[in-house]
């Protein structure tokens, strides 16, 4: 059986639901969105399992500009993606990011602060005296600089965010396929239809590939278009610490720990150099030794109060992460003349879905970017082996 639709999106997450609202809500586009997702719950999906944050601390300017329209964007989604007077509500809260640096760091800290300033990011670099004073709890004396948020950063709830992208998307006409693209019919330098894992094909005008973490490299290799974008699994943990932690921020520390405030109590986790990538995101055990002999010990030497905390909850997921450079990887797929990727945020796909739907449904519907450059993240980097080096990795 073989149907029909003028765009197939493959994944139906943040990103995809994203890039197809903004193309069935663009004025100079008319036809039919089929969205392929085969997990509706989204049980395991990179959207539900984040920690749900967003920042302009980033080295990369394209990264900081699509923070920018993306707190925005998220300060007024209630009136962006309300359905029928009902209004997405994703509990916004702007805390702050704050790095904390040793010495060596400076340089780095006062290079990222003054492109983030010139684009209009509100981020101030602190001595020790300014940290001490804002932040008594902390123990500082290893750190030399800190850089703070002082408004747009701060977390939400992803799941609610994706979900508001997704309803609608389908209040403006979109369908979902509860299905998995698992192949991809190319003749020449066009993506003529794709297969479906239950047997069915759609034939189609323009493909985009979301897929993800369990999904998108192998339908890049389906392509011919290559990407090295792996699973990487990373694991958040909860807890609860006796005290008070007045204008807690997001905390990055210089051993690349990182906590913030969640309820009544904080969630944290870290990122291993080189953990090991997998194809598809099946591990979802949580690495409660990388809690022990790593996070705890970091926490209870930078917050003295955190010496006595008490363990909660933890969950585990997968980042794509693009192992060339762990930026994403957005715009035309290779030299096909009608296929797009969106994939490899490596972290970054909720606090980057607002721009990068935006900028697809620009790409797609008038051939170009028309709002914000998303040029720097394209795939002909890849084959160039010109990574796009981002400095703040969390």
């Amino acid at each position: 059986m073989t149907d029909t639709a003028d765009i197939v999106i493959a994944g139906g997450a943040v990103i995809g639901s994203s890039i197809a609202w903004h193309l069935a809500t663009h004025p100079g586009f008319r036809g039919r969105i089929v969205v392929v997702e085969p997990d509706p719950t989204y049980q395991f999906s990179a959207s539900a399992l984040s920690a749900g944050s967003i920042r302009q601390q980033f080295s990369q300017p394209v990264n900081i500009a699509i923070s920018l329209y993306g707190i925005g964007f998220l300060r007024e989604i209630g009136e962006r993606l309300a359905v029928e007077g009902e209004r997405p509500e994703i509990g916004l809260h702007e805390g702050g990011y704050l790095y904390l640096g040793t010495e060596a760091a400076r340089g780095v800290f006062e290079a990222n602060n003054a492109d983030q300033s010139r684009l209009g990011a509100n981020i101030a670099l602190l001595d020790p005296a300014a940290l001490a004073a804002r932040f008594p709890y902390l123990s500082i004396e290893d750190v030399a600089i800190g850089s703070l948020g002082l408004a747009g950063e701060g977390w939400f709830d992803g799941y609610g965010l994706m979900q508001a992208f997704r309803k609608a998307a389908r209040a403006a006409g979109v369908e979902y396929r509860k299905a998995r693209v698992v192949d991809i019919q190319r003749k020449a330098d066009r993506i003529e239809a794709v297969m479906l894992d239950s047997g069915e094909s759609i034939a189609c005008g323009a493909f985009v590939n979301a897929a993800g973490a369990s999904g998108a490299r192998l339908l890049c290799e389906q392509a011919g278009c290559p990407v090295p974008v792996y699973a990487k699994k990373r694991s958040v943990f909860s807890f609860a610490a006796k005290g008070t932690f007045p204008a807690h921020p997001l905390v990055i520390d210089a051993t690349g720990v990182w906590w913030r405030p969640e309820g009544t109590g904080f969630i944290t986790g870290y990122s291993p150099d080189e953990p090991e990538p997998v194809d598809f995101a099946h591990d979802f055990e949580v690495d409660w030794p990388l809690f022990e002999e790593v996070i705890w010990p970091a926490l209870a030497t930078r917050i003295p109060a955190f010496e006595a905390i008490r363990p909660g909850r933890a969950w585990a997921g997968h980042y794509d992460m693009n192992l060339l450079d762990h930026n994403a990887v957005v715009g035309r797929l290779g030299d096909l003349a009608n296929a797009y990727l969106a994939c490899g945020f490596s972290g970054h796909g909720l606090q980057q879905s607002p721009a990068v739907g935006r900028g697809l449904a620009e790409l797609i519907v008038e051939g170009s970017y028309r709002s914000l450059d998303l040029g720097d993240l394209g795939f002909a980097r890849l084959g160039e082996n010109r990574p796009l080096l981002e400095r703040n990795v969390i």
